[in-house]
């Protein structure tokens, strides 16, 4: 299973899977345009991997498969003021 992959010019460490290069017709025009202009990264061979970076490698296949692209987010930043707080004992706001 082959996905092309691209990075998003609007949003930092966000990338869009399609299952065809250069073709987003199942991507949904609101996120489109939320996503920017895509920028092609990879085309990546799904199928002979075991593992892909923080993505859950088979939520990928099936949403490529249900949905015809994944969209990875970036993992939430953790606020570290709350996390210092957390470590001297102090309630957040």
């Amino acid at each position: 299973m082959l996905a092309a992959v691209y990075k998003s010019s609007k949003k930092a460490d966000t990338y869009l899977f399609i299952e065809k290069r250069d073709d987003f017709g199942k991507v949904p025009d609101p996120l489109m345009a939320t996503f920017g202009t895509p920028i092609f990264v990879i085309i990546v061979d799904l199928a002979k991997r075991t593992k892909l970076g923080v993505a859950d490698l088979s939520n990928v296949k099936q949403k490529l498969i249900d949905d015809g692209f994944y969209l990875q987010l970036p993992p939430p930043q953790e606020n570290l003021l709350d996390e210092l707080k957390r470590q001297n004992g102090v309630k957040s706001d």
